[in-house]
């Protein structure tokens, strides 16, 4: 990866020196717009995206066309995880949810890098643990937890991938992804704006006390930063970990030859 792309993917940024140099002529620079379907379900995928300033919604549709949102994905990972997994294809939607840019990678490269393991395997098998988590959480969540609670959840995922405060959503959105009645969010949103928390004006969210909001929401949102915390953790030493396993593959190489 070159200067200019680093440190703002967190996983792109968490690739090994060598390997970020490898993969810098493989980037595509990409604008992703509100509504772009990056993947449908049951379609062979042809990239995998790194969001920058977008954040990209995973959407399980139903056949009545109805949808419900599984995960989200924003400058802290990748969409894309069934293309290196293996499965090629997934049943669920990619739709970005909040406008921005982001880079992508062709799938037969993304796929050859994985398939060679190390480093690379390692990092991206534990994101999509944390990916995994997310999902299993979320269901919990829209099980058992009232309306209010789910959206303080989400509106929390979506700070910590976006900088600012500030979101451009509607409330038809949010109720497609969460699955719910937008009468029961526009609700939600106006208790949320009575506690001083957030203030909403036609489509555009500012949160104005993420503190309240943490204390507000349940205890999901925390299960999920956990995690991602502990799988992903985003560091100069972790770096450097990657970067000396690198050079002992490439030792080991070099003696077999």
């Amino acid at each position: 990866m070159t200067e200019a792309t680093q440190k703002i993917n967190h996983l792109l940024d968490a690739l090994p020196d060598k390997k970020s140099l490898e993969w810098g002529a493989h980037f595509e620079k990409v604008e992703l717009p509100l509504g772009k379907v990056l993947y449908e379900s049951g379609r062979t995928m042809s990239h995998v995206y790194f969001p920058v300033t977008a954040i990209v919604s995973l959407l399980y549709v139903m056949e009545d066309g109805s949808s419900a949102e599984i995960a989200v994905v924003g400058n802290e990972g990748v969409v894309g995880i069934a293309l290196f997994m293996g499965g090629q294809s997934t049943p669920s939607r990619a739709v970005v949810q909040s406008g921005g840019y982001g880079y992508r990678l062709p799938a037969k490269f993304m796929k050859s890098e994985f398939d060679q393991a190390g480093c690379v395997m390692h990092l991206f098998l534990r994101y999509t643990q944390a990916l995994i988590t997310q999902m299993a959480q979320t269901a919990v969540c829209n099980r058992h937890h009232s309306l209010d609670k789910q959206l303080c959840r989400w509106l929390l995922l979506s700070l910590d991938r976006l900088q600012g405060a500030d979101l451009l959503m509607t409330q038809e959105l949010i109720a497609n992804m969460l699955g719910v009645r937008r009468e029961g969010v526009t609700h939600a949103a106006m208790k949320l704006q009575e506690a001083g928390l957030i203030k909403y004006m036609r489509g555009h969210i500012t949160v104005l006390d993420r503190a309240g909001l943490e204390k507000r929401t349940c205890e999901c949102y925390a299960v999920v930063k956990k995690e991602y915390d502990r799988l992903l953790p985003y560091s100069h030493s972790a770096k450097e970990n990657c970067n000396a396993c690198v050079s002992t593959i490439c030792k080991d190489d070099s003696t077999r030859k």
